[in-house]
């Protein structure tokens, strides 16, 4: 037996006692002090009711039979006083019988409940006399009616928390695997298209220029190592807790590309011929780490789309620092037409999922003049203290 439950035990003990005494140590008093003593004693069944409810409710009955019908000459007492007595008992059984409705399944408080509103119109039926029955057995029926109103309410309150936090949780595993999948999408995305670029360019110079094969060889040794060492590292978050994880493997994991990795993602385009320029325009005042990763992504997904669709010669990347917003913009002069239809894809959807996720906004489409451009721009918070600068 736990301490909590010797405890509980200990408690119905002292209410059996209590009720004892009230019977027999006191029983020429009013049928008022009864019903108060009744009513005050029932809260030591509170350990009880938590382990064993039906128990409690029993104990309460027992409790209550005993105050009203157990003083000698009870049936002849009448009066306000005797009905408040009466009342007072069945109220303290009312009150365990809320708690029975409000924790325990509806197998459990339907009968407890018939078995108590049965009990207490006995107690009503034999212990009033005259006009007061009908009124005495309307308010213990309407007394026995709003605690177990109470109870139902609180079940139901207790289960719709239940069911939004279930639901919580289930919205937020789900918006993880989609941040998951984005970043898988986009490391693989562009690792492969370097790799697949690399290949080809290798296979077109083996015979002729065997230094730049094994160049291709190399980049494509070193992509391929820098995506498995990526997917070891998602693969590694996903079977433990960041913050269960010990700091030490913590401090192993590479953090978060960002704007100043920027230049080497033109890597890809320039094998595959294609002359990416990067200019940055702007104060370059600090950028959160989620905004700065969600422009390293977007650019890398445009970049892979350009070396791999778009046909191109020439591609500009311009990220612009601005007061209020952040915006980065990719043009280039390929097939506009094509390199739009290729981008309606998965990195598409993944960049217009990040910026909604930041409040910021998507533009991709073929230009009028040739090529093809993706321009995002994301609002960026307040500085700190800003709010008192115009004071």
């Amino acid at each position: 037996m736990t301490r909590s439950e010797a405890t509980a035990w200990a408690g119905a003990a002292c209410y059996v006692l209590t009720v004892a005494l009230l019977v027999g140590a006191a029983p020429r008093a009013s049928g008022a002090v009864h019903g108060v003593g009744a009513l005050l004693a029932v809260s030591l069944l509170a350990g009880v009711v938590r382990h064993r409810p039906r128990t409690a409710l029993g104990l309460a009955l027992l409790g209550a039979v005993a105050v009203v019908a157990g003083p000698p000459g009870s049936g002849e007492q009448g009066g306000t006083a005797a009905y408040q007595g009466q009342f007072l008992s069945c109220l303290a059984v009312d009150l365990v019988l809320g708690y029975v409705v409000a924790t325990c399944a509806r197998r459990t408080w339907i009968p407890a409940a018939a078995v108590s509103g049965a009990v207490q119109l006995l107690l009503v039926a034999v212990f009033t006399h005259g006009d007061g029955l009908a009124v005495n057995a309307l308010i213990a029926f309407l007394a026995l009616a709003a605690c177990g109103m109470a109870g139902l309410l609180s079940r139901e309150r207790r289960e719709h928390a239940t069911a939004l936090r279930a639901r919580e949780v289930a919205e937020a595993v789900t918006a993880e695997r989609l941040r998951i999948a984005r970043d898988l999408h986009d490391m693989v995305a562009h690792s492969i298209g370097v790799v697949a670029i690399q290949a080809g360019v290798g296979s077109r110079v083996i015979e002729t220029q065997p230094a730049q094969a094994r160049a291709a060889l190399r980049a494509i040794e070193a992509t391929s190592r820098e995506t498995l060492s990526g997917l070891r590292r998602t693969l590694v978050s996903l079977r433990r807790s960041d913050r269960t994880a010990p700091s030490s493997q913590r401090s192993r994991l590479a953090p978060s590309p960002g704007l100043a990795d920027v230049e080497q993602l033109t890597a890809a385009p320039a094998a595959a011929g294609v002359r990416v320029e990067v200019c940055r325009t702007g104060g370059g005042r600090p950028v959160p780490a989620d905004v700065e990763l969600s422009v390293y992504r977007i650019v890398q997904e445009a970049l892979t789309n350009v070396a791999r669709h778009a046909g191109a010669e020439h591609c500009k990347v311009v990220i612009d620092h601005g007061d209020e917003e952040l915006s980065v913009e990719i043009v280039d002069d390929g097939r506009g037409a094509t390199a739009s239809n290729a981008g309606h894809g998965f990195g598409i959807l993944g960049m217009r999922e990040r910026l909604g996720l930041l409040g910021g906004r998507l533009s991709v489409g073929p230009r009028p003049e040739g090529g093809f451009r993706v321009a995002a721009r994301l609002p960026l918070p307040l500085p700190t203290g800003a709010g008192g600068e115009g004071r």
